[in-house]
């Protein structure tokens, strides 16, 4: 953490939260005192590389991570799997069992190193869940369930695997120049720390959406500004958010060029069989995932939220549903991404929320921190557009242009989930001696194969049902251009 300026709060005393903050030291657990983690040339994703090892301490967690990379486990769904196969996944899975139950104090005095332990720790669970062949039980060891909760209690985070561990934390700079002491994060010079397959395939997944983030730092600068001229509010000021939303329009747009390129590097049918079943969490599994060991620490709560990585984390993409006021239509609690239900489970809670406001609790707390804190802005943009758009019709027209691209961006998505979950969905139900009769979609078919086929998202949604809302209601968040009234 040498990096780091000796003034950055991530290098103050972090306080325990369940103790909270000494006297006179600033409250570098919620970033009251200080910022929100969103750097201003990096945005949600940190400006240096996350730690990509724990100190001794901790090493057999990571030893046990980097054997199970490194040893090429493979899922126990698998039907291809050999009596070789299955033994080293059991071996494996047999030295999880038998860690000692490490301590977690230390870790708290640092955020990189709590994160860096989850990012661990959470790993390793998803292996161990999905080399489990189908019929076992999930019993998820106290050696993992104890240290991964307590750190989940600091973190404010569930004990799954989160799009921060997939992607803002999951970087390191390849092909650095010697010459810099502290390389930046670019489009073209990331790698990922850990990948599940050893794939370029998963690599570029996440990489996708790292590139995402790094595009939309952008679109962070242009919210800022805005507020700053919203503030203002004169004729300047509005024919200045005009250009900064004309500009926005830019920026989402090569954000939806990114997301499409993921087709470069990834391939579908490698994708939905080998790549995607590691991230499922148990929301979107048929077996309760069991955590070992609660009963001698009763001080520990048994997690409730265990949906596994979806893109609904990715802060940015909330940050721009908020900013332009579509979250009053995104976030809409209709939008559960689930079938209605009559139950009156416990869990039940998690069902009459906003698919995408559940995602925030899966989020770094400091980044749901920013996302109130834009949420609470005085002067919301949609409001000052609606008010006067009879006097500057280019605000509104540019308004509606970014509400427009944002769909696009979505459109996008769909396009994404039809040819990599839709489509291997529905090959994968096709007579091998058919396979390659007919393509995945015949021209024009994306949406009705979208509707027709109930898939469940790794975040546990029916997950057409969820886009398709989103995408929707996005679209009716474009405002009505105003009709000149003629003089009587």
């Amino acid at each position: 953490m040498e990096f780091l300026l000796p003034d950055h709060f991530l290098s103050l005393p972090r306080p325990d939260v369940n103790v909270g903050t000494a006297p006179g030291v600033p409250d570098t657990s919620t970033l009251a005192a200080h910022d929100f983690d969103v750097d201003t040339r990096t945005g949600f994703m940190p400006p240096q590389a996350p730690l990509t090892s724990l100190p001794a301490q901790w090493v057999a967690w990571e030893d046990v991570l980097a054997d199970a990379a490194h040893g090429k486990l493979k899922l126990g769904s698998r039907v291809d799997l050999d009596e070789e196969d299955r033994e080293l996944s059991e071996c494996w899975r047999g030295r999880v069992r038998k860690l000692s139950i490490l301590p977690t104090e230390d870790l708290y005095k640092s955020e990189l190193l709590l994160r860096r332990a989850h990012h661990v720790l959470s790993w390793i669970m998803h292996f161990y869940i999905h080399t489990l062949p189908p019929s076992h039980d999930i019993l998820i060891p106290s050696p993992i369930t104890i240290p991964l909760l307590r750190i989940c209690d600091q973190l404010q985070l569930p004990p799954v695997l989160t799009y921060s561990d997939d992607v803002l934390y999951n970087w390191y700079i390849g092909n650095a120049d010697p010459s810099d002491p502290s390389p930046s994060p670019t489009i073209e010079n990331l790698r990922c720390i850990t990948l599940f397959t050893g794939t370029r395939d998963e690599e570029e997944f996440y990489l996708a959406s790292a590139r995402i983030e790094l595009r939309g730092v952008e679109a962070l600068e242009l919210m800022r500004m805005t507020m700053d001229e919203a503030f203002v509010g004169d004729s300047i000021a509005f024919r200045r958010i005009t250009s900064y939303l004309n500009a926005m329009v830019t920026v989402i747009a090569d954000m939806t060029k990114l997301l499409l390129q993921v087709r470069e590097g990834c391939d579908p049918i490698v994708f939905y069989n080998e790549i995607r079943p590691w991230f499922k969490g148990a929301d979107s599994g048929e077996k309760k995932w069991v955590f070992e060991g609660l009963d001698e620490h009763p001080d520990i709560l048994e997690p409730v939220e265990l949906s596994g990585p979806s893109a609904g984390q990715s802060s940015l993409v909330h940050a721009l549903d908020i900013f332009l006021g579509v979250d009053q239509y995104s976030h809409s609690p209709a939008l559960t991404g689930r079938a209605p239900s009559t139950s009156s489970s416990q869990t039940d809670y998690t069902i009459q929320r906003s698919f995408l406001s559940r995602m925030q609790t899966y989020m770094p707390r400091h980044h749901r921190a920013f996302l109130r804190h834009l949420s609470s802005n005085p002067r919301p943009l949609r409001t000052l557009v609606s008010s006067h758009s009879d006097s500057y019709p280019e605000l509104l027209e540019a308004y509606n242009a970014s509400v427009k691209a944002l769909k696009k961006f979505r459109d996008a998505h769909m396009r994404i989930v039809a040819l990599y979950i839709i489509g291997p969905s529905r090959k994968a139900l096709v007579k091998p001696e058919d396979d390659d009769k007919k393509p995945y979609f015949e021209e024009g078919e994306e949406e009705k194969s979208v509707v027709a086929r109930p898939l469940k998202g790794t975040g546990g949604t029916d997950l057409v049902r969820f886009l398709k809302g989103v995408r929707d209601q996005t679209a009716g968040a474009v405002m009505s251009t105003p009709v000149a009234h003629e003089l009587s």
